[in-house]
């Protein structure tokens, strides 16, 4: 447990909070389910049941052993060891509790996939990030997500549904893909964060770019942040 605890993993142990997640998913037999965390296999057959096929992945080979011991029985199983983001398979539907130490780098990627929607666990802090209305409250991280994706917070999940028990609470997310991210992008928008008190003109100075705006990135809407990441990425 202590390794799971070092990678931001915490089991979910509660069905129906699992079945609620399914439910939400909307899988078809039509359907290949991607699942980052495998973990001791809550959602996995559920999933199974629904779709047409299910690639889970989880770091852990042990976890993954003893998985595929498991769901033998599951003809439309895949199960794989190692870093579910690093993986290249083509899906309609993510599902994940996602670790929480992965969060960032699991949206970010997500931004650069195409896939149809997805069910995905976060703690709530990360939620928050992510659905963040004010401008003083936003990170890369929620212009990032709100130009990828529609989010709809589902419901809160307590920490008693997990082991080992998280410090904080959980939220359910359903995410819809809405645009495709390139990681130029994605990193560039991550840069004009680090520069979030200076004014326009001097982010892009910083980029050997011209302009006369003198509004700061918390005075900029989530599409003008994306049209200046663009204009710095011009040639």
């Amino acid at each position: 447990m202590i390794k799971r605890k070092k990678l931001g993993q915490h089991f979910l142990n509660s069905d129906s909070i699992a079945k609620s997640i399914i439910s939400e998913a909307k899988i078809t037999k039509n359907d290949t389910v991607f699942e980052i965390g495998t973990g001791q296999g809550i959602l996995t057959p559920m999933l199974c049941e629904k779709a047409g096929k299910v690639i889970s992945v989880d770091v852990d080979e042990t976890l993954v052993r003893n998985a595929k011991s498991k769901f033998s029985h599951f003809d439309n199983l895949v199960l794989k060891s190692g870093d579910g983001l690093k993986k290249k398979d083509s899906f309609t539907i993510f599902v994940s509790n996602l670790p929480y130490s992965r969060s960032k780098d699991a949206i970010e990627w997500l931004a650069q996939t195409s896939f149809s929607h997805g069910v995905i666990m976060v703690q709530k802090e990360f939620a928050d990030k992510l659905l963040a209305k004010s401008s003083k409250n936003r990170k890369a991280i929620s212009i990032i997500a709100t130009h990828a994706f529609n989010i709809i917070h589902i419901s809160k999940v307590g920490k008693n549904n997990f082991s080992p028990p998280p410090k904080i609470d959980s939220v359910i997310l359903k995410i819809t893909k809405k645009n495709n991210l390139s990681k130029d992008l994605i990193q560039t928008i991550n840069k004009i964060f680090s520069y979030r008190r200076k004014t326009v003109k001097n982010i892009l100075k910083q980029f050997d770019k011209e302009s006369m705006i003198d509004k700061r990135v918390d005075d900029l809407s989530g599409d003008e942040i994306i049209n200046l990441a663009n204009k710095i990425l011009e040639k």
